[in-house]
């Protein structure tokens, strides 16, 4: 039984001018009701606006609950703050949260949204309005847990490092390509930057060799894991060159090293035109998650 977590506002009608694929949710909620009994189904609350604060600037978070954005603001994120955005922004750190303490009771959970990890203090970017992994984050650790980021976007997860940098419950991995966006990076705890084409067993072993020692070191009671699909090959904004099998292996290896520390991953990065291609992409990934942490703890 794989735990997961949905909310009906994570499928909404796409803003004016914008250029992300909104329906990608509703396919990833599809594919997985496909599954019927293998899937535990799990409705978030809306995270508070204290919470929310903790990671953002209370003036910026009463900008976006209002749908009251500003253009610049607007331009950076990548699409308007609309009312149905608003709600949905609301409801997505909620919805990372509950994965977290389902994942803390049953050893994996599944947000089948998130992984806003480019949204910073006083405003979001790169398709993300809140950072829903900073915000988890500091709830968690403000109960006592001890949180690790593991971010496998092909996109370094600046947003997160920034709005957790400091905090001593909270480390942040980011594999990522090097040259892609942002061009300014933050500073993780531990950051791993690839050239462009690093394909799947160069990645693999990378990853091994520098998320194990961290795990290791840091210790965590939970780990958020962004597990982003546009390493793959052939996504639009991607730079790497990983396979479908690639993926499959980073999930597997990424539970192994694990150790048994409870995972709540979000869906993350996956871009182009064919959505259901990339919605199989996000699934399989949750899928081969939920069976390698089940055969982990058994």
């Amino acid at each position: 039984m794989i735990h997961v977590v949905h909310h009906p506002y994570y499928v909404t009608e796409a803003p004016q001018r914008s250029t992300y694929r909104w329906g990608k949710n509703g396919a990833i909620r599809d594919l997985l009701l496909a599954q019927g009994e293998g899937i535990a189904w799990h409705e978030p609350d809306a995270m508070g606006v204290a919470d929310i604060e903790a990671a953002h600037d209370a003036d910026y978070v009463a900008q976006v609950l209002s749908a009251a954005v500003p253009r610049d603001k607007e331009r950076r994120i990548g699409f308007p703050v609309t009312a149905a955005v608003a709600r949905r922004a609301a409801v997505v750190p909620g919805g990372t949260y509950l994965a977290a303490r389902l994942a803390l009771d049953h050893g994996f959970a599944a947000n089948t949204a998130g992984g806003s990890h480019h949204a910073l203090a006083e405003t979001g970017a790169g398709y993300c309005v809140f950072n829903d992994l900073a915000i988890a984050a500091h709830r968690l650790a403000g109960e006592g847990r001890r949180v690790l980021v593991v971010d496998v976007d092909v996109h370094q997860g600046d947003g997160t490092a920034a709005l957790t940098a400091g905090h001593p419950g909270i480390a942040t991995y980011s594999i990522h390509a090097e040259k892609n966006f942002p061009a300014r990076k933050a500073r993780s705890t531990l950051d791993v930057p690839l050239p462009d084409a690093t394909g799947d067993a160069s990645y693999l072993a990378t990853l091994e060799q520098t998320l194990a020692p961290m795990i290791a070191g840091f210790a965590p009671d939970l780990i958020l894991y962004q597990a982003g699909v546009d390493p793959y090959a052939d996504d639009r904004l991607g730079r790497l060159s990983l396979s479908d099998d690639g993926l499959v292996a980073r999930e597997r290896l990424v539970a192994r090293l694990a150790g048994g520390t409870p995972i709540a991953s979000t869906v993350g990065g996956g871009y182009g035109d064919d959505v259901m291609a990339i919605a199989h992409r996000h699934v399989r990934a949750i899928l081969t998650l939920g069976e390698a942490v089940a055969a982990a703890r058994a």
